[in-house]
């Protein structure tokens, strides 16, 4: 397997392939659609400014446009929340179209990936003390997403206070949205069950969430066990 980090602009993934090939598919498709979705926002910067979701007709935009708008209305959110699971689903694709069976595309923590074999994937949560948790994945012969959002890492923005929301779904465009929405839910005290009411009826089969020493589990996944993590393969800016 091939293992490779590649940066552009906010953009920074890293891709695990099968061949030289499969990665050069998936950096190519990479600058494809943000070259088309930047020519976008440059036409209408409310796309990219909005928290809301984006309601204006769009049925001529790029799909990538369009895909992102999707999955943030499903969720009740701005498109700008599934950029990362949205560019990460159309770089697999194009490794697939290249003829892999075995790919892996991590976008800052959201991740698209398709594997013929088991894959551990980390479940990476900042100073919380659960820590060395992942999920064990079965081989799958369809794309899946696997998407994290935070209060307390990284970049991206949240109105909450998880240390970790995750979501996972095949549509891989609404797992990122979705766990943005799902971090947003995620109050300072209280329950944290009470936050998994914003995927109900989203089609997401499951979720996590990690705040501090609690950790809440909903609907269907993976197998959870204890890993040794190697903080030099977490992917961010």
């Amino acid at each position: 397997m091939i293992m490779e980090r590649y940066r552009l602009k906010q953009t920074v993934v890293t891709i695990t392939a099968q061949e030289r090939a499969h990665i050069d598919a998936a950096l190519e498709e990479i600058k494809r659609q943000r070259r088309l979705l930047e020519d976008f926002i440059d036409q209408d910067p409310f796309f990219a400014l909005t928290l809301e979701p984006y309601d204006v007709p769009i049925k001529d935009a790029p799909f990538i446009v369009q895909e992102m708008a999707r999955a943030g209305s499903i969720v009740g959110i701005g498109p700008m929340s599934a950029v990362a699971g949205t560019i990460a689903r159309f770089a697999l694709e194009a490794m697939i179209g290249a003829g892999a069976t075995h790919a892996v595309v991590d976008n800052g923590g959201d991740i698209a990936l398709i594997n013929e074999r088991s894959v551990i994937i980390g479940i990476y949560a900042g100073t919380s003390p659960l820590e060395n948790l992942a999920f064990e994945l079965p081989c799958r012969n369809t794309p899946l997403g696997i998407c994290t959002s935070s209060g307390t890492v990284g970049p991206s923005m949240s109105f909450g206070f998880a240390d970790a929301a995750l979501a996972i779904s095949k549509d891989i465009s609404l797992a990122d949205a979705a766990a943005t929405a799902l971090g947003n839910a995620v109050s300072e005290s209280g329950n944290l069950g009470n936050c998994f009411d914003i995927l109900d009826e989203t089609g997401i089969e499951g979720a996590l969430v990690i705040r501090g020493e609690e950790m809440a589990l909903w609907g269907a996944l993976p197998k959870i066990k204890r890993a040794t993590l190697n903080p030099d393969l977490i992917t961010r800016a």
